[in-house]
């Protein structure tokens, strides 16, 4: 029997590396309070949606969806610079491709659930729309498992379909978080873009290159929610309604600042403090909330820091509990549960700011 050759000895061993340590799929098709989830709603009420009050932007946003702007951008062409899996440190390579995973289910999320509304509808104006949609998050999420792909941990899309649970929203509450993770994606996307122009020798990967133009495809998302949700003022002007955007705000940004302040690796990595990056990207989001929101929250506030600060803690004690296992694990996990949970009513009960939205909804990028 012939020895392999070195090289392709060391290739198999890394590749065998990252598949033991990295299941992508089971990863994206987990449910947790932090993983993106997968979303279903009435398809018959979103149906009925009646684009009249906002006839002028809507035509003129589904014009610009079907020129499709970003039609050949998620290609990989000589900007794609080739990556050094092998040499890259081990902790920054899990924190990575973590956020890659949580990326392409968050997008492949959007893909499944505007077909579906796609497939499900009559309405031509909601049709028209959620197929553009799902277009765009379907090139998103194959885009980065295209990137996952390149280290051999690529997600099955088409289990995760099958695999992951849905969460039944109604189509208000639909509205409220897919326009916030759209939104704040933007945020993120174009604050890391804009951060690694000024200091490309952080970029140490090429897919942070095609961040400026898929961001505005996230942007473009959001204001398509926006519209949806000024065809009918109760959805943002009656006073229940404005205490669920008031817990959608800070249940999305909370997860956020947990989220993110789990991969310190890759943050670090980045050259970008965590604290300042979550609140820019808090910011540059209620900024552009204001489109159609009427509360914004208080960000500045001095309870807002501390109270994530002891959210975080407490999400980490769940996690420490969850592992040790036995009483004492379980004793552990519900203490951290009822610190973050405190946390969290500490955070939605900082009085929020009023305001009262623009005529015009539309808005375009800006940052």
């Amino acid at each position: 029997m012939n020895a392999p050759s070195p090289a392709l000895s060391a290739h198999d061993e890394l590749h065998a590396e990252i598949v033991n340590t990295f299941d992508t799929t089971a990863m994206a098709t987990e449910t947790t309070l932090l993983n993106p989830r997968f979303y279903t709603t009435d398809f018959e009420e979103m149906d009925k949606v009646d684009v009249t009050p906002v006839r002028k932007e809507w035509d003129a946003l589904l014009a610009q969806m079907k020129s499709d702007p970003n039609k050949g951008h998620f290609k990989k062409n000589a900007d794609w610079d080739k990556v050094d899996w092998d040499g890259m440190d081990p902790a920054l390579r899990s924190e990575f491709i973590d956020f890659l995973v949580s990326s392409c289910t968050a997008e492949f999320s959007g893909c499944v659930l505007y077909k579906e509304m796609k497939r499900r509808g009559s309405n031509p104006d909601i049709c028209e729309l959620f197929n553009y949609m799902a277009r765009d998050e379907a090139r998103h999420a194959g885009f980065i498992n295209d990137a996952l792909r390149e280290a051999g941990v690529a997600v099955n899309l088409g289990f995760l379909t099958k695999a992951k649970k849905y969460t039944y929203f109604r189509p208000k509450f639909i509205y409220y978080a897919t326009y916030l993770s759209e939104k704040i994606g933007y945020a993120r996307y174009i604050t890391i873009f804009r951060h690694l122009e000024k200091n490309p020798e952080h970029r140490f990967h090429p897919i942070f290159k095609w961040f400026r133009e898929w961001c505005n495809d996230e942007f473009s998302h959001g204001e398509a929610f926006a519209l949806l949700m000024r065809t009918d003022p109760k959805l943002t002007q009656s006073w229940q309604n404005k205490l669920w955007i008031r817990f959608f705000l800070t249940a999305v940004y909370s997860t956020m600042w947990v989220r993110d302040h789990a991969r310190k690796d890759f943050h670090n990595a980045l050259g970008v403090d965590i604290d300042w990056y979550d609140q820019e990207v808090f910011r540059k989001t209620s900024i552009i909330a204001r489109q159609v929101f009427p509360i914004e929250l208080d960000i500045d506030h001095p309870r807002w820091i501390p109270n994530l600060r002891r959210m975080n803690d407490g999400m980490l004690e769940m996690e420490r509990g969850q592992k040790a296992g036995g009483l004492s694990g379980w004793l552990r996990h519900k203490a951290g549960s009822v610190r973050a949970m405190l946390a969290f009513a500490n955070l939605f009960l900082i009085p929020v700011k009023h305001q009262t939205p623009p005529a015009n909804v539309r808005l375009e990028p800006a940052f």
